[in-house]
């Protein structure tokens, strides 16, 4: 697939950006040479490669859980805005 300028400057246009007509030159070259790249990989035989395999073993890298004391509701409800009858009060979303 090519990249033309007026895609180059569709693209600025939904993103709110002002480019230069030199700008739009050099980003139609760069965007065409990536997809041309990208063609290039699809053309590789993966049917041996499975789905999710990486190059580099991964191992998880969570923290274990642990068992803290619970925040109490005073102290919680402390720093809210507005609060009522116990909860955080905030404004109507749904009518």
């Amino acid at each position: 697939m090519e990249i033309t300028k007026g895609n180059v400057e569709h693209v600025a246009e939904l993103a709110r950006l002002e480019i230069t007509e030199h700008e739009k030159d050099i980003f139609t070259e760069q965007l065409s040479n990536i997809l041309d790249y990208v063609e290039m990989l699809n053309e590789l035989d993966t049917k041996e490669v499975s789905p999710t395999s990486h190059v580099v073993p991964l191992v998880n890298v969570f923290r274990e859980d642990e068992i803290k004391e619970v925040l109490k509701k005073d102290e919680a409800l402390k720093n809210a805005p507005e609060k009522e009858d116990g909860y955080f009060k905030v404004p109507r979303v749904i009518e």
